[in-house]
């Protein structure tokens, strides 16, 4: 891998993490479509550490009151009843599906899943998914002509089975073109929660699964294509990018619908399946090289 893709890679990578979009898609697309190698599943996991280090420096003040009320919790029983105490156990609840599964399916992680048509389909379910819970999240908030406007939940409303299904939300992201941001924050509104608690909830949930993936993964740079010194670099391209869109994205959704990002995914996936079948972009392009 040289340099010049690294930044590319590293910049995609922050731009398309936070956005309901698919960051390891695009990762992966973006390859396909320069005829590069695929920068592959290790690569994208350590590349979202530099994003996740923008999670933890722009929600800092909630994860240190979440961690300090979390441990003070373990040993003053007062403190289990603290709603920051139960957000640190309700994170490591949620990230216990996508540990499980991250480690059993790894193979296809590696394999199978990064097939350009599953690529495909998942950009687009997922999409429809999106604008679906969207839609109903639109409608709550805004009342009908004869319907009071209904009250969304927030994280104050979160308890141990919402957890978990936010938790299995974020596992479905373990095949590239579905989204963690998307599927989390598409469950999120689908359970009745507003799109800024959901959003909200993502990106903490995140924190657990994307660091120890990207630990987990450290062993398998320098093999192949993929050196130390590109990764780093995009590492830190991706920090700086997706830290300027957290901030962005954030206020986004308060005001903002997520039908663009509805029609992107549906008309990147139509897209990507034409160039497939027309023969100009093989579904596993980069795959054998490297």
């Amino acid at each position: 891998m040289s340099w010049f893709e690294s930044f590319v890679l590293g910049l995609v990578q922050g731009l398309t993490e936070f956005l309901p979009i698919s960051s390891s898609a695009h990762l992966r697309l973006t390859a396909a479509f320069a005829g590069w190698h695929d920068p592959g599943a290790a690569f994208t996991a350590i590349s979202q550490i530099g994003t996740e280090a923008a999670v933890l420096i722009y929600f800092r003040k909630d994860i240190a009151r979440i961690v300090s009320a979390w441990f003070r919790s373990l040993t003053d029983k007062e403190m289990r009843g603290d709603h920051d105490a139960q957000m640190g156990w309700l994170v490591i609840v949620g990230s216990i599906p996508i540990g499980v599964l991250g480690i059993t399916l790894k193979d296809q992680i590696d394999g199978p899943f990064r097939d350009l048509r599953l690529i495909a389909t998942t950009l687009i379910v997922m999409g429809v998914v999106l604008g679906i819970a969207d839609r109903l999240a639109a409608r709550d908030e805004v009342g009908g002509k004869h319907r009071a406007v209904k009250e969304r939940k927030t994280l104050k409303d979160l308890g141990v089975r919402d957890g978990l299904i936010y938790g299995f939300c974020q596992a479905m992201a373990l095949i590239p073109g579905v989204s963690r941001s998307g599927a989390t924050i598409s469950g999120g509104l689908l359970m009745g929660y507003t799109r800024e608690s959901a959003a909200r909830y993502s990106f903490l949930l995140a924190i657990p699964a994307v660091l120890a993936s990207g630990a987990y993964e450290l062993k398998d740079v320098g093999e192949g294509h993929v050196s130390w010194g590109p990764t780093i670099f995009a590492t830190v391209v991706a920090f700086f990018v997706g830290y300027a869109v957290i901030a962005w994205f954030m206020k986004f959704i308060t005001t903002k619908s997520f039908m663009p990002f509805v029609i992107y995914r549906v008309a990147l996936g139509i897209l990507i399946f034409i160039l497939v079948s027309a023969g100009v972009l093989s579904p596993h392009a980069g795959e054998s090289a490297g």
